[in-house]
């Protein structure tokens, strides 16, 4: 009986986490919708010369977690040089953006259109604003 009863609590609290994962995706579209969408386009391909693709991006697929959560939070003015192409337009600030969102919104964007990278974590959004 105590085992059948753990199997049922191991089961369901997986069960818990792919919803609560689902879910974050889901809210993580939701903020690309209506905060990134604009410049990066339905499809992540970005603006020619102006706006980064977030699609197939170096950048967003790559390791350097920490530099993705300071471009959301701060926002970025410098031109800069993406996968042999140039881009100059000014990515705003979110300062308002909590940490979760930050961590659901770069998941979305992580693993969607062809991107096949890792979802991000609160932790990883939490160390890489601790840094300076």
């Amino acid at each position: 009986m105590i085992g059948k009863c753990l199997v049922f609590l191991m089961v369901f609290l997986l069960g818990t986490k792919a919803i609560v994962n689902a879910q974050d995706l889901v809210k993580g579209k939701k903020l690309y919708e209506t905060r990134c969408l604009v410049c990066h386009q339905a499809d992540g391909g970005g603006v020619p010369n102006m706006n980064a693709p977030l699609d197939g991006s170096s950048n967003v697929v790559g390791n350097n977690i920490a530099r993705l959560v300071r471009i959301i939070k701060n926002g970025y003015s410098e031109k800069i040089a993406l996968d042999g192409y140039y881009y100059n337009n000014v990515m705003t600030p979110n300062p308002d953006l909590k940490e979760a969102d930050i961590a659901n919104v770069l998941s979305y964007v992580r693993t969607s259109w062809s991107n096949k990278a890792s979802k991000i974590t609160l932790a990883q959004v939490q160390a890489a604003l601790k840094k300076k």
